[in-house]
């Protein structure tokens, strides 16, 4: 389903996939995010850096994920400071090397890109990077309904016109062709181990893209193992870099693949064999 100012528009796709894109919007949440304490905010690097505006809106994401939560599994943490800490901070620590291995092994410029998050669950890290990004194009891609239906309250309460948002299983995703190789970029954080996350994502990724998974602290062992289902998804490991995150949840890594070749297409295969059947 596409919903463009106030139009409806049925699209089929297989697999019971659905999508909607959000054009601007006002905020209509009458609510506000309780107050970040000071040693909390003096410490959010990434936050302080982004403008009024965007501060404003992750203020309204964060209020609204909270609120959702009393109702729907979104998060095992409850208060906004571990939310800023160990959500928004984090989400906001990959977006520097990122951009910077973009702009060194795509050779051009990181405006105008198209980004999907998969697994995206409350919007992590795709609804964060849309608002620190105006400029890029986001798709949330969740297999769940239920968390579909928050992402469009959040979309919607913090008034993002960048954001597309996706129902349906990745594997069934990277098999068609609205969405197989069309994104730039794909990220994804708290899913699967990098073995299964290769399979998900990268059938996404233009050759020429990358995949970026965010990780915590020595994920060397986990990417040794991941290396061949890389190769074989049509890429190659650029580089696993420490990310600057002053959360308390410890270090964070942010593991970049560059994709050099298209992915042959019996991946991915049908869902449920990455997880059970890892390459």
């Amino acid at each position: 389903m596409l919903l463009s100012r106030g139009m409806v528009f049925n699209l089929q796709f297989s697999g019971g996939t659905f999508f909607k894109h959000f054009t601007t919007c006002k905020s209509t949440t009458t609510t506000a995010t309780k107050s970040i304490s000071t040693t909390v905010f003096n410490s959010l690097s990434h936050f302080t850096a982004l403008t009024s505006p965007q501060k404003h809106q992750i203020h309204l994401y964060v209020d609204a994920l909270l609120q959702w939560n009393k109702r729907m599994n979104l998060t095992a943490v409850k208060e906004v400071d571990e939310v800023m800490e160990r959500h928004v901070e984090d989400s906001l620590a990959i977006l520097q090397p990122l951009r910077d291995s973009y702009r060194s092994h795509c050779g051009v410029p990181d405006d105008k890109l198209k980004l999907v998050d998969v697994g995206t669950g409350a919007g992590l890290p795709g609804i964060i990077l849309a608002i620190a990004c105006p400029e890029w194009d986001v798709t949330l891609m969740e297999s769940m309904n239920k968390r579909c239906v928050f992402l469009e309250h959040a979309v919607g309460v913090t008034g993002l016109s960048n954001i597309q948002i996706v129902r349906g299983r990745a594997e069934n995703l990277g098999q068609n062709l609205c969405f197989r190789e069309k994104f730039d970029i794909a990220v994804a954080r708290a899913v699967a181990e990098m073995r299964i996350l290769a399979e998900y994502c990268l059938p996404l990724v233009r050759v020429g893209g990358l995949f970026v998974a965010a990780k915590g602290y020595q994920p060397e062992e986990e990417v040794r193992k991941a290396e061949g289902a890389i190769e074989k998804m049509g890429a190659f490991l650029s580089q696993v870099c420490s990310v600057q995150s002053q959360s308390p949840y410890g270090q964070r890594t942010a593991v970049i693949c560059i994709k050099d070749r298209p992915t042959p297409m019996k991946y991915p295969r049908d869902p449920g064999i990455p997880t059970k059947e890892p390459l």
